[in-house]
């Protein structure tokens, strides 16, 4: 643990919006050259705090100190002045500006003319992308880079402003385990410079290795104080729940799996898409009743495949086979593949799976919506009744069902995702890290749903970059590497050593099928 002085510091904070209390005179330090866990189910509190340190929005009560001198931030730009820099869970990042614009988007360096001085920012961003381990064109649009890639931008354009403070949410959430590895290398670094780190994360096995204590958030108040070392998933779990967990995971094997095929792919190959790893050789089946998860690295082309067999995001198959419950299946286009008893839970659900200013009850129903009319005419009551529906089946907590679904927690956003793909009644249900930066209750009840959803007799399919994740969730696991499919597992005989071995290429495929 860092043995210099507290620099950050909130005594009694509290806030509150619309009359709910996000926060109830919370007490929290972090002293410098430490990594202090935030931990907490989504809408414990943990986002609001994350936001009055970073200058997003105003306590409403207690005093924030920063080096001991008390700090009333109006905006992000006055925590930054303070040495404060904030990585975000949802991406912040233009799409259509390169890598280098985005890591210095707002305070460009200049020429003596007083034009940008782009060469320098260049080489002043090709530095920090070292420094995280990072080998990208800092030229190259941030639109062209894979998810994983760009969270890796939003770390080096924190580290570029050289804060003393930094609060990280969910950092690795979109990250592959090599990527992860050098995120710790790097927190590590600035523990050793002094940083004070604030690190929110809902994966156990990370707090215990990169943080040095770990506070627990409910419902906006802190219930429990940990030293790192002494912290177990089940500990942390109870606290953040409020209940004993007593398995996270459904029971590998327990989904029944049926004879028919409901997916068989042979040989996928996608036409290639700028700086996408498509699928070159891909080979696979779902049963139905059946889970199976697809590993690999970050660019193994994961993402790609689901894309792919959703007809998503311009991906077009354009060689091998792909059969849908026995039937030749060619897929043009989401449409297509829904009538086809396909559903896809897309990895960012910000972007392609929410119109964050759409109702909770428009964004559970839009794949039915055709289901819901009469004579050409939706009606509005049998939309919320289905949303009802869907949202007490799982579990959504929202203040009411008109409310835009952006103001929901991340967790429930997901769950609302999930709950429109299941209202199609899907054969195949495809499923792109649908726990990232999901706590650790609302992944206890995804889990128990996919396992219903399997014991229903649907095929499901489930990309992820969890190795505890996949062997504990799945019956088989299909390992990609480089746009192939490279492996296969039994996870009744293989656990995550063997699924990593293979992502990462160190065992060949006849060892571990």
């Amino acid at each position: 643990m860092g043995d210099g002085g507290v620099l950050v510091e909130l005594a009694g904070v509290g806030k509150t919006y619309g009359g709910v209390r996000a926060l109830r005179s919370v007490d929290f330090t972090v002293r410098e050259g430490e990594v202090h866990a935030l931990l907490g189910e989504n809408g414990a509190g943990k986002s609001t705090l994350l936001k009055i340190l970073s200058g997003e929005v105003a306590a409403g009560a207690g005093v924030v100190r920063i080096g001991g001198q008390p700090v009333r931030f109006s905006r992000p730009a006055d925590a930054r002045r303070a040495g404060v820099a904030m990585i975000h869970q949802e991406l912040d990042l233009v799409p259509a500006l390169s890598v280098a614009e985005n890591v210095f988007l707002g305070r460009e360096p200049h020429t003596r003319r007083g034009t940008v001085d782009r060469r320098r920012m260049v080489e002043r961003t090709r530095e920090v992308l070292a420094r995280c381990g990072v080998d990208l064109d800092p030229r190259i649009r941030v639109e062209r880079l894979r998810t994983g890639e760009q969270q890796l931008v939003t770390i080096a354009k924190a580290l570029s402003l050289r804060a003393r403070i930094l609060l990280m949410d969910e950092p690795t959430s979109a990250l592959s385990p090599p990527e992860v590895e050098r995120l710790f290398t790097v927190v590590g670094q600035l523990r050793g410079d002094g940083a004070a780190i604030v690190y929110v994360s809902h994966r156990m096995d990370e707090i215990g290795r990169v943080a040095d204590r770990a506070t627990v958030l409910r419902n906006g108040e802190v219930v429990a104080a940990f030293a790192a070392r002494d912290l177990s998933a089940e500990r942390a779990a109870e606290a953040m729940v409020g209940r004993p967990v007593e398995q996270l995971f459904r029971v590998a094997g327990a989904s029944g799996a049926g004879e028919d095929d409901v997916l068989r792919v042979e040989d996928l190959a996608v036409r290639p898409r700028p700086g996408r790893r498509e699928p070159d050789g891909i080979s696979l089946t779902v049963r139905a009743g059946e889970i199976v998860g697809l590993a690999g690295l970050l660019g193994a082309g994961r993402t790609e495949l689901l894309e792919a067999l959703y007809g998503a995001s311009g991906a077009v198959p354009v060689r091998g086979r792909i059969r849908v419950r026995g039937k030749e299946f060619r897929p043009r286009s989401p449409r297509r593949s829904l009538r086809a008893g396909i559903a896809f839970v897309p990895e960012d659900r910000r972007i392609s799976g929410l119109a964050l200013e759409h109702s909770v009850v428009a964004g559970t129903v839009l794949s039915i919506v055709d289901r819901l009319a009469r004579f050409g005419v939706v009606s509005a009551r049998r939309e919320r009744g289905a949303a009802r529906g869907s949202a007490e089946r799982l579990g959504v907590k929202a203040g009411s069902l008109a409310a835009p679904v952006g103001s929901l927690s991340g967790g429930n956003q997901q769950k609302v995702v999930l709950g429109r793909a299941l209202l199609t009644e899907p054969a195949l249900l495809l499923l792109d890290e649908p726990t990232r930066g999901v706590d650790v209750g609302a992944k206890a009840e995804i889990y128990r749903l996919l396992g219903e959803t399997a014991r229903a007799g649907v095929g499901v399919l489930l990309a992820s970059s969890e190795p505890a994740e996949l062997v504990g969730v799945c019956d088989r696991v299909v390992v990609l590497r480089g746009g192939r499919s490279v492996a296969e597992l039994d996870t009744a005989e293989a656990g995550e050593a063997e699924l990593l071995a293979a992502s990462m290429g160190e065992v060949p495929m006849e060892d571990v099928r």
